[in-house]
């Protein structure tokens, strides 16, 4: 408990001090802060940010190497994102900025496009299957309503923060919330490929010692042996309508729903005006209000998240109130950085005990909230192209039913599902190498040009 404490610290003070650099470069001079001429196969969209030009650099769709190759690598991040629960954010952004030329900006919109296509895939495929183990589905719908009101609340927040933050804050914030999660993660699925392995060598020992045998006595099943038939047997498709738990479903449906109301009837005041800030508002008691109710029932011992490893006895105060902080920091990043809220909340989950498996469903089932709303405030901001949305989007759906299907076949053929926090952990790692990569190049061009690089204000945004 102490080391998560430490990042929640460590990640604190990185707030903090970043937010104090940015607040003493806000006072230096404007010089410079027109933005370049772009590309003459761009199309620009000029937007007003504090009194600095800022360029929407949206390229024309037409077919060629580009689209090729992106198609190609973002099939690929949709398929692993799908597996590892994390959406593909960390290929699809610097793909988006590199291969197609998307401005960053308008990159983090269109990855959440992706993301929420590539989710909506998964989801349908994962309402069909049960847990590993456990008779119960294999979405965990308590620890699901738990954190994802706070997500999505996180997410609203996030786009928000989209538009103000300079790119060096959200660079900094990137490498060091990544880095720390993968290495977590990477040393997670060490240890579960460990337990797999004593698993796998006492299954071996009591087949030899049972097959030296010369009588015909047969060892009563062990409790091993009652997960791995339940393994088998969790593949198999069941009814959409007898393994979704509806009463948890309608509940999440209703934040979706009241969030989007908020953001569509938002969109029709002034940014900033007192009506406008009353409806941001309402979304703070929704999502506090959701998830007191399911953290009251946990308290009470009246709901039960089944797919801790520990189950002994209710969750305490701190540590729910420790889950629902790092809903709301998934959520301000997914929105930030247009990567999905998996990227914390996979590790999380599997810190909490929840099997692989588990932990990428319900990861991806309340991502799958978040980014459609992140995607209707980014539609509602006019921060990305329609045709090219449509046409990720599609892409990732479709790319995401084949890395399900791909996960099932892998999990089957080596009996473990280590593999997926692997994957999990590749993603994150290779997210902060690349959405890295690409922060700092930015950052450089900025510093050459002596753009300003403080805070924006959203009261002056005009897109």
């Amino acid at each position: 408990m102490g080391r998560k404490w430490n990042a929640v610290l460590a990640l604190g003070i990185a707030y903090i001090v970043a937010a104090a650099v940015a607040v003493a470069d806000k006072g230096l001079s404007l010089s410079g802060t027109v933005a370049a001429p772009e590309k003459a196969s761009s199309l620009g969209k000029v937007a007003s940010l504090g009194g600095i030009t800022y360029h929407h650099v949206w390229p024309p769709m037409k077919f060629g190497w580009q689209i090729v190759l992106g198609s190609f690598v973002g099939s690929l991040g949709a398929m692993l994102g799908s597996i590892g629960g994390v959406g593909g954010g960390g290929i699809f952004v610097p793909m988006l900025t590199l291969i197609i030329g998307f401005d960053p900006k308008s990159s983090a919109a269109m990855s959440k496009c992706m993301i929420t296509g590539g989710a909506i895939s998964t989801v349908y495929c994962t309402l069909k299957q049960k847990h590993p183990t456990l008779d119960m589905p294999v979405i965990d719908y308590d620890l699901a309503l738990l954190v994802q009101p706070m997500l999505m609340l996180g997410v609203s927040i996030g786009v928000i923060c989209n538009v103000i933050f300079p790119d060096w804050l959200v660079t900094v914030l990137l490498i060091i919330l990544f880095i720390g999660t993968a290495t977590k993660t990477l040393r997670k699925g060490v240890e579960t490929w460990k337990k797999e392995n004593l698993i796998k060598n006492e299954a071996a020992a009591r087949q030899s010692e049972q097959s030296s045998e010369e009588n015909e006595y047969t060892l009563p099943p062990t409790e091993h042996d009652a997960a791995a038939e339940k393994t088998k047997s969790s593949d198999e498709a069941v009814s959409i309508w007898k393994n979704i738990y509806w009463k948890e479903f309608g509940l999440l449906a209703f934040v979706w729903v009241a969030f989007l109301a908020l953001q569509v009837t938002k969109n029709y005041n002034a940014i900033c005006s007192t009506w406008y800030w009353a409806l941001s508002l309402l979304q703070i008691p929704v999502s506090i209000g959701v998830s007191m109710y399911q953290a009251v029932g946990l308290l009470k011992g009246k709901r039960v998240i089944s797919s801790r490893e520990n189950k002994q006895g209710s969750p305490k105060a701190h540590q729910l109130m420790v889950y629902c902080f790092f809903g709301i920091t998934a959520g301000i990043l997914a929105g930030l950085l247009g990567v999905g809220g998996g990227t914390v909340m996979g590790p999380l989950f599997l810190e909490l005990g929840i099997p692989p498996q588990v932990s990428s469903a319900t990861a991806t089932y309340v991502m799958m909230y978040s980014s459609s709303i992140a995607v209707v405030e980014y539609y509602l901001l006019k921060r990305f192209p329609i045709p090219y949305a449509l046409f990720f989007s599609s892409l990732a759906f479709f790319a995401a039913i084949v890395g399900q299907r791909v996960a099932r076949k892998v999990i089957n053929l080596l009996g473990r599902a280590s593999f997926i926090i692997f994957i999990l952990s590749f993603m994150i790692f290779v997210s902060a190498i690349s959405l890295g990569e690409v922060g700092i190049s930015n950052i450089i061009h900025k510093m050459s040009q002596h753009k300003y690089m403080g805070f924006g204000n959203i009261c002056e945004y005009h897109a």
